[in-house]
């Protein structure tokens, strides 16, 4: 039997689109082993790195007229899964009637009993809390250029609404902190019936015992 001879001819154009679908086929199979991600993945993602962006300085506001104990047990377990510094602030609030650095025993005496109860939350959630008590003009500058010197990353405030009515407003500080700071702002409003930011444990040691004769 003879043997047959085939010869190919390989050409310019034949072997450009060659080229062509080796790179299909190959971006094909990369498409296959890498699905675009859809947009409930790629939100979570955004919010996950967000948090981890959290790591930093942590500031939980108090005065007179923020009330954010209710939000220290929050802060601390943030503060802990993000390993987050951890600063407590509590503002006198100074009015002009007063030298700037005039004595306000009743106001420095409700300061160090707030920053001693938040010490505590803190240090059950070993967490290191600093705390710090300054007196100014105004509660929501004073807050606003901590943050800028600490960098903060998180301002926590909380508040109640009189009456627990819903209409009622936060306060003209929260409002202008949270309009005016250059980070994020956590405002914690205690619900009617809400259990999340309240210590149940510490409302069942204040309860009256079934025994108790009235």
């Amino acid at each position: 039997m003879t043997g047959v001879s085939v010869e190919i001819h390989v050409t310019a154009a034949g072997a450009v689109i060659a080229a062509l679908i080796a790179v299909l086929i190959g971006a094909t199979i990369w498409w296959m082993l890498h699905p675009p991600t859809n947009e409930a993945e790629r939100q979570a993602e955004e919010a996950e790195t967000a948090l981890e962006q959290l790591v930093g300085s942590i500031i939980v506001v108090f005065s007179k007229d923020i009330h954010s104990m209710h939000m220290m047990a929050l802060a601390a377990k943030l503060a802990r899964g993000e390993q987050s510094n951890l600063l407590a602030l509590y503002v006198i609030e100074v009015p002009y009637t007063l030298p700037p650095d005039a004595e306000m025993a009743e106001e420095e005496r409700e300061a160090l009993e707030a920053l001693a109860a938040a010490e505590v939350i803190a240090n059950k959630a070993n967490v290191d809390l600093r705390t710090e008590t300054i007196k100014a003009r105004s509660t929501s500058q004073a807050v606003l250029d901590v943050a800028r010197q600490e960098q903060a990353n998180l301002i926590i405030m909380g508040s109640y609404r009189e009456d627990k009515y819903a209409g009622a407003p936060l306060g003209r500080a929260i409002e202008t902190i949270a309009t005016n700071a250059e980070c994020d702002v956590l405002i914690g409003v205690e619900g009617k019936r809400g259990t999340l930011l309240v210590d149940e444990t510490a409302e069942r040691r204040d309860e009256p015992s079934s025994d108790t004769i009235v």
